[in-house]
């Protein structure tokens, strides 16, 4: 018997805890829409995200290192992927809106540039003084704007809670009736989960990778209070375990450990600031207090990890040579289609009008996956 969308509204409505985002409540988009017969409206944003251009093609833009560097490290997709399923348990277990947590972490990364981080870098500086540049906000142009598949509405029309999902609390966002929303009520517990979520995944799957690349060692980790901790206790539990199985469960162990410690500080911290309902959650963030979050000395560990990371991995020299040559390919891209915005594609140049030519590519360009990006600018050499 299939189920009508008052039954499905119901039945997921009754999982969901009175701080977090009913489905119920999640229907308002900014283009208005019929509602589907028997799909909820996060389970559409989430099939749009799926479907989208933007979201396949990160399969092929790097997370840390470049997919010329081999096959087993993540990138920008398979990385999405772990965020995803992170986030999508502790809203879980926290009484919270699962769907609407994976909505989010699916689409936190579709605005990131070709050659991870370093991309962003190089266009936020290319693109000083003509609106700069930042993945989170490019992000939500793409699902408000540039993914255009629908002949009604720009975009992909995502619900009003997914796309204040994706806005970074203290970002710089354009005046708009979704920033008046946000600003005015604030994040959901949802969309908090998910950003340290994001947090959780790159810093256990960035040692697995490092680990392969032997850019870091487990000798060097052990200076990082969290993995030497794990690593003994791994020792201990697996005697006979060969060292990569140990680094491997080390890795797992951290991770669950990140996972646990926030779903149960989180809720300490609920309980603590009485939070019962949506309208107290809104009071408690008006007040500065963040609810989602680590214990003190998680916060402090986490925080020793990820200086390890940056000086020992990211800041690595081949790491850095992968970096400035990415850099150099998109800068080069960027002045190469200033002179010749001809050759970008018609979508984008229907753009210039409005955005102006600076704007149309930038947005062309950090579109592009790595290889994509290589492939024309071997071509314009």
């Amino acid at each position: 018997m299939i189920k009508t969308i008052d039954e499905l509204y119901n039945e997921e409505d009754s999982k969901i805890a009175p701080y977090g985002v009913k489905h119920f409540d999640s229907r308002d988009r900014v283009y208005e829409e019929r509602g589907h017969a028997f799909r909820l409206p996060l389970q559409r944003d989430r099939d749009r995200i799926y479907h989208s251009r933007f979201f396949k093609r990160l399969q092929y833009k790097t997370q840390v290192f470049t997919n010329s560097e081999g096959d087993n490290f993540r990138t920008r997709l398979t990385h999405t992927l772990e965020v995803s399923g992170i986030a999508r348990s502790i809203a879980t277990n926290l009484g919270l809106n699962s769907m609407l947590a994976e909505c989010i972490a699916l689409a936190h990364d579709l605005g990131h540039a070709p050659f991870g981080h370093a991309g962003q870098d190089v266009l936020s500086e290319l693109m000083k003084g003509n609106g700069g540049f930042e993945h989170n906000k490019q992000s939500l142009r793409i699902v408000q704007i540039l993914e255009n598949r629908y002949p009604e509405f720009p975009g992909i029309n995502l619900c009003k809670v997914t796309l204040s999902g994706l806005m970074k609390h203290g970002g710089d966002y354009a005046k708009s009736e979704l920033n008046e929303l946000r600003l005015t009520e604030g994040p959901s517990l949802e969309s908090l989960i998910t950003d340290l979520s994001d947090e959780i995944a790159y810093s256990c799957h960035d040692i697995e990778d490092g680990l392969e690349m032997d850019y870091i060692s487990v000798e060097s980790l052990m200076q990082v209070s969290l993995w030497k901790e794990m690593y003994s206790q791994m020792q201990e539990k697996y005697k006979t375990a060969s060292l990569d199985i140990l680094a491997r469960s080390t890795i797992r162990g951290i991770l669950n450990l990140l996972v646990t410690d926030l779903t149960t500080t989180t809720e300490e911290n609920r309980k603590k600031y009485k939070i019962e309902t949506a309208e107290d959650l809104k009071k408690v963030w008006a007040n500065g207090v963040r609810i989602a979050g680590y214990s003190d000395e998680m916060f402090k560990q986490v925080r020793e990890l990820k200086k390890y990371l940056l000086e020992d991995l990211y800041h690595h020299e081949r790491v850095i040579q992968m970096s400035k040559r990415g850099q150099s390919i998109i800068e080069k891209l960027f002045h190469y289609f200033l002179n010749h915005t001809e050759e970008i594609p018609e979508a984008y140049r229907k753009r210039m009008e409005e955005d102006g030519k600076y704007r149309a590519v930038c947005d062309y360009i950090s579109g592009m996956t790595d290889r994509y990006a290589l492939l024309q600018f071997n071509s314009i050499q």
